[in-house]
């Protein structure tokens, strides 16, 4: 069988690796004669699986020990509510900053939750010719008391990153969905960073919380007890009964990920399939990046055939070349080649070369 390489924005693809030895696992882990889907989250072979996940992601991403490492429930968009819910009682405001697609969705939860007047909105893309450009305000200069600036670091479907970091004089909170440990960043300069796990962490159903100790003594809103970050600190995560195999597949991915060398290794490897990439978009008047050299993705690359009547070719052309899921978003159009942790450059190289065929036999 020939290899496919799959560029789905999420659910993504997991590691060869993990993904092998999850099947040699399914029926019998940690030789309990059971599937890890069916033993207690509260045996003492599971918590040590979770205490051993908690351990590595914070080697990982160096995370100091004011930070309490959660793995919780609902994906990035119940992240979007549990973070509004969890800080802004007693009228407390929140700066948003927008620079596309999911960012503009947490801004329509907070404001459904706690009304347009706690929740403030900066754009900061600038599109000019049709290319787009982060453009961060100077956030000091703002006259205003928040409870924390929210933002996406990395925008999915727009292919859209913002690599600088913030200064702000409030709090962080950070969706880092489709960027977490694609490179090293200091935690220590964010309030809460939240992750969907479906992009660089694992299967869908699981989202990773990093929140620092201080900010849980903000006043809360009424939510469900689930979403509670205090409660989920006080009961290690077990609040509820937890998505307990996408749990072991992240912690499969953590081990993974410190054979590689870690997220330094990563960060390496990650800037080099982005290079390659970029770099033929742009010496093949074939294809565009609609995107800031600056504010290109290096885990979501956005690209557009000039001629986009022959993108329904291209697709077809491509899975039969077993590059499979580059269509772009639909409210965006084009395509995007989703190249996260467990993408190898060799699926990177494929598609360059069939990106360089497809021009050659398309071009006038």
């Amino acid at each position: 069988m020939s290899a496919t390489y799959n560029f789905c924005a999420g659910p993504a693809m997991l590691p060869v690796e993990v993904m092998n030895k999850a099947q040699m696992e399914l029926l019998d882990w940690n030789g309990q004669g059971v599937s890890v889907m069916e033993v207690s989250h509260r045996s003492k072979e599971f918590i040590a699986l979770t205490e051993q996940a908690e351990a590595d992601i914070r080697e990982l991403m160096s995370i100091p020990n004011d930070y309490h490492v959660l793995f919780m429930h609902g994906g990035g968009r119940g992240q979007f509510a549990a973070v509004v819910n969890n800080f802004l009682g007693n009228k407390g405001k929140a700066l948003y900053l927008v620079d596309g697609s999911w960012s503009s969705a947490a801004v329509d939860e907070a404001v459904k939750l706690a009304g347009s007047d706690q929740v403030d909105t900066i754009n900061i893309v600038d599109k000019t010719n049709g290319i787009n450009r982060v453009v961060i305000p100077n956030l000091r200069a703002l006259d205003k008391d928040y409870r924390y600036v929210h933002y996406c670091p990395n925008e999915t479907v727009d292919g859209i990153e913002i690599f600088d970091e913030l200064d702000s004089p409030w709090p962080i909170v950070a969706d880092m969905s489709s960027n977490i440990m694609s490179r090293q960043i200091d935690v220590s300069r964010y309030g809460l960073i939240y992750a969907g796990a479906q992009k660089n962490i694992g299967p869908s159903g699981l989202s990773i919380v990093i929140v620092k100790d201080e900010l849980l003594s903000h006043p809360q809103l009424a939510q469900a007890s689930i979403m509670d970050y205090r409660l989920a600190v006080k009961h290690d995560s077990m609040y509820n009964t937890p998505p307990t195999f996408a749990w072991y597949l992240a912690a499969e991915v953590f081990k993974w990920l410190k054979g590689k060398g870690g997220v330094a290794a990563m960060e390496k490897l990650n800037q080099q399939k982005a290079e390659l990439l970029y770099t033929f978009i742009d010496s093949n008047d074939f294809y565009e990046s609609r995107v800031a050299t600056e504010n290109r993705s290096k885990m979501n690359v956005t690209f557009y055939l000039r001629d986009e009547s022959l993108n329904d070719e291209f697709i077809k052309q491509a899975k039969a070349n077993g590059l499979v899921a580059l269509k772009g978003h639909r409210s965006v159009g084009g395509m995007r080649a989703s190249i996260y942790n467990a993408m190898p450059i060799e699926g990177v190289n494929a598609l360059v070369k069939f990106m360089h065929q497809f021009a050659a036999k398309h071009s006038c």
